[in-house]
């Protein structure tokens, strides 16, 4: 959830890297709510007897609130495999969308690149160990001035 999180406070930030544990909880709980929305717009519409528009307009109005954050995040996810933020329009062709799975599942390029610095890596200050797993999320794994993928 903090991942969902994090991704909701950078709605608007295009700038920078986002992990695969980063995008990926991000869609997950967006799938999640709106299937979560749905239910709830259906069931209203059950116990009222009117028409099931009510899911359809919670639907809409969460796509909308979510449009920004999801291509915010998307473009930061490509930035992190190095990419330019600009191929998320293969969503616009009929086989991109499936480019864009290939991709957004790659691991993060090794080091920096154009785009920061690699949120795998956390390099302690005055120091030449760089751990691996996230700000927070050490697993332990630190080595002195080794870059790893």
């Amino acid at each position: 959830m903090s991942y969902f999180l994090e991704a909701l406070g950078k709605y608007a930030v295009f700038t920078g890297r986002a992990r695969r544990s980063e995008y990926w909880f991000f869609i997950l709980f967006t799938c999640l709510i709106g299937v979560a929305l749905f239910a709830a717009g259906m069931y209203v519409a059950k116990v009222t007897g009117g028409p099931p528009t009510l899911a359809a307009y919670l639907l809409d109005f969460f796509s909308l609130l979510i449009f920004l954050p999801s291509l915010a995040v998307s473009v930061r996810r490509l930035h992190d495999i190095g990419m330019n933020g600009w191929w998320v329009l293969l969503n616009f062709i009929p086989i991109g969308g499936l480019v864009l799975l290939v991709l957004f599942c790659q691991d993060s390029q090794p080091g920096d690149n154009g785009y920061g610095p690699n949120p795998k890596e956390v390099t302690a200050p005055g120091s030449d160990r760089v751990c691996y797993g996230g700000v927070g999320r050490s697993n332990g794994n630190c080595q002195r001035g080794v870059s790893e993928g």
